[in-house]
């Protein structure tokens, strides 16, 4: 990376920090270590020891780094009810690196107290054009697009028909030319269609929100009025997904059954197990006739942003240190 490029990553990164604060953030400084994580079947973590001086007579036991700071956030936000912010260093194993791809990357994670979905949004659309500023990019014109609508109109089939009559979500799979295992589930052939056929349309100049996710996707948003989407939307730009926002699940049963439901995943497919807190769901139930509080978190890889921002073409480029550039 180029002297010039390091000080505008910092800039970035300054005017981050500079957004949050003034708008009364508390900018956080969890573990990048952790005894236990959320099960999330669809990456890999990396493991790690803690070794314990011989005379300790203590045994070594694992930890793994995170593959965000959800978990720990989540606690402080439970306990202290407040606006938080954390830019930090996160790791995803058995992940190809290349173009759009670490496996150390810088993530910014935010929550907003008696927030949704959508005015998170709408903070990130502020905060987007408000770095945008930094770097000769033009102002951006954001646009949203529901899932159902992309499923429509890029795919050519009605999602949620396809999803409820057995059989025709693997037909239009093969319609689009797709050749799908045997047995896959709704959620995997909704994925493989999503990846290959809608994916690749969302290469607008301009930031594309793309909203409301089917429910039967599993994940830990709330789930919509309507009962068939959940409060959720991924923002891409330039076909590069940046962000990932939730209206946060605060039902602790729901959460309890998606950790029961993600770690039975892990453990049937993950190449690296790890521990799962089978307390976390608690923090969700009634504190003082309170419970978790309603909230809205978003989850931005800060490197693509930067990368788009900056007109390069790939990750490497706005890294400190890559995997390319480390010394062997």
């Amino acid at each position: 990376m180029d002297l010039e490029m390091l000080r505008l990553r910092a800039a970035i990164i300054k005017q981050t920090r500079s957004f949050f604060d003034t708008k009364n953030y508390l900018e956080l400084d969890t573990p990048l270590l952790s005894d236990n994580l959320i099960p999330e079947s669809c990456l890999e973590v990396f493991q790690t020891q803690r070794l314990y001086p011989e005379w300790s007579k203590r045994e070594s036991k694992p930890l793994w780094l995170i593959p965000s700071p959800e978990i720990w956030m989540k606690k402080i936000i439970s306990q202290h009810r407040v606006n938080v912010y954390q830019i930090c260093k996160c790791f995803r194993n058995g992940e190809s690196t290349g173009r759009l791809h670490s496996s150390e990357f810088t993530m910014l994670e935010y929550y907003t107290m008696n927030a949704d979905y959508m005015d998170s949004l709408t903070l990130t659309e502020k905060f987007v054009s408000r770095l945008s500023l930094l770097t000769n990019k033009k102002q951006p014109q954001f646009e949203r697009i529901t899932v159902a609508e992309a499923f429509a109109r890029f795919a050519g089939f009605d999602l949620f028909a396809a999803a409820e009559k057995e059989g025709l979500m693997e037909k239009e799979a093969k319609r689009l030319g797709l050749d799908p295992f045997p047995d896959m589930t709704v959620s995997e052939l909704y994925d493989l269609i999503f990846i290959h056929a809608v994916e690749p349309h969302l290469k607008s100049e301009n930031p594309i929100f793309l909203l409301d996710y089917p429910a039967f996707v599993p994940c830990l948003a709330k789930l919509s009025d309507n009962g068939s989407t959940v409060e959720r939307w991924e923002l891409y730009w330039n076909g590069i997904e940046l962000a990932n926002c939730f209206s946060e699940e605060t039902n602790p049963q729901r959460v309890k059954q998606f950790f029961i439901n993600e770690e039975t995943e892990k453990k049937r497919c993950a190449i690296v197990q790890h521990d799962v807190n089978h307390d976390y769901y608690k923090l969700f139930e009634q504190q003082g006739g309170q419970g978790f509080p309603k909230c809205s978190g978003v989850a931005m890889g800060m490197d693509r942003l930067i990368m788009i921002l900056t007109g390069r073409s790939t990750i490497d480029s706005v890294l400190e240190l890559s995997e390319s550039t480390t010394p062997p």
